[in-house]
């Protein structure tokens, strides 16, 4: 009986023999077999270990301009609860304001004058607390933690003679200041970020395939003949599509305005900059995926591959403040997380170019590795 044991027109030889063909087909296709089993142990490591939508240890500035028992019991109870991490004082409003809006701190804590006597002579003088509220996921839970770290501090500090003061309303008052986004609106920090993640989808995306599909038609092997360098081919291969992230940034910028109403209150010097090296670093990205990939499939999962971390760790969905260490470390080495910022701070911080050069050499850093391992890996394809 040919083909092996059979039933009614089924054959089990003929069977066997696809499915082992297809084993070693996927034993050959390493790029498919590793994205298998290494995309679920990302997801798993990522969201079980280093998401975190309530932040803690965010970093907070003082500026005390009094100190005594109550003052002292305050910041103490804020830094216990583990929502506020002091990194030192800061010198006036100004300053404070400037921290903010590079993304130093979360918080800026200003304790009056005379703090304490007015306390004791029954003013009601007020703290004032500085948020970072362009996520407001990131200083929410700290927010909603105050009412009972001041209720702490009053019960501990006024005892005896002043126990009279720690009626049923305080004897001051927190007031929070929510800067760059007051009413708490999501769209307003979502829709900033989402920028980062469209041109890092199609940007790596769309050249990565391309330059793929000319590898399987032949006509990069025309190329290669030529006397045409990498850098030459490189530059030429990822211009163009610099064009559409024109584009693309143009349609947002204006859907971001007119339809979800989001502020533009920054210097676009600084949003020029840091867009165009975004999309320089990402197209590079996608010509070294190219070097990698051997068919338009593996192109489009690598792609997705690194489009992931652009999700997960760039702060995009969840507050970056609240990863562990080692995920904010592979975070930074992500370019939608510095471009992230840099939208953020132009957009809703008013941020101009000195506010921004932190992220701008990240992303110039990353372009360069990226750049270098790219040629090489061009340069092995010659050979």
């Amino acid at each position: 009986m040919s083909g092996g044991l059979s039933i009614a027109g089924f054959s089990f030889g003929r069977f066997s023999a696809v499915l082992i063909k297809e084993f070693i087909q996927m034993r050959r296709d390493r790029v498919t077999f590793a994205m298998m089993i290494g995309l679920p142990i990302i997801q798993l490591l990522l969201f079980g270990f280093a998401i975190n939508a309530d932040p803690r240890h965010l970093p907070t500035l003082v500026e005390m301009a009094d100190d005594g028992p109550l003052t002292r019991a305050i910041l103490a109870g804020m830094q216990n609860s583990g929502y506020f991490d002091f990194q030192g004082p800061v010198g006036g409003i100004a300053a404070g304001e400037a921290v903010l809006r590079r993304g130093d701190a979360n918080f800026v804590i200003v304790i009056p004058q005379n703090f304490e006597r007015d306390v004791i002579r029954g003013r009601r003088p007020s703290v004032l607390i500085s948020a970072d509220a362009s996520d407001p996921s990131a200083t929410g839970g700290a927010v909603a933690a105050l009412a009972g770290i001041v209720q702490v501090a009053i019960n501990e500090t006024l005892q005896g003679p002043l126990q009279s003061l720690a009626g049923t309303a305080p004897p001051f008052s927190v007031d929070v200041h929510r800067e760059y986004n007051p009413e708490g609106k999501t769209s307003t920090n979502i829709v900033p970020g989402l920028l980062a993640i469209i041109l890092s989808m199609t940007m790596v995306m769309i050249t990565a395939v391309a330059i793929v599909k000319e590898t399987e038609r032949g006509t990069m092997e025309m190329l290669i003949a030529t006397p045409v360098r990498p850098l030459e081919v490189m530059l030429g291969k990822i211009l163009p599509y610099v064009f559409v992230g024109y584009v693309q940034t143009t349609v947002f910028l204006i859907a971001a305005g007119i339809v979800f109403r989001v502020p533009f209150e920054g210097s676009p010097w600084a949003f020029f900059l840091g867009f165009n090296l975004f999309i320089v670093v990402n197209l590079a990205l996608g010509f070294l995926i190219s070097t990698a990939a051997r068919s338009q499939m593996q192109a489009m999962q690598l792609s997705f591959f690194t489009i992931l971390p652009s999700i997960l760790l760039s702060g995009f969905m969840f507050p970056f403040a609240g990863m562990p260490a080692w995920a904010q470390f592979l975070g930074t080495g992500v370019p939608a997380t510095h471009f992230l910022r840099i939208v953020r701070k132009v957009m809703l911080k008013g941020a101009g170019v000195g506010d921004v050069t932190g992220e701008l050499g990240a992303l110039g850093v990353i372009l360069v590795v990226i750049s270098v391992i790219a040629m090489l890996r061009y340069r092995q394809t010659l050979d």
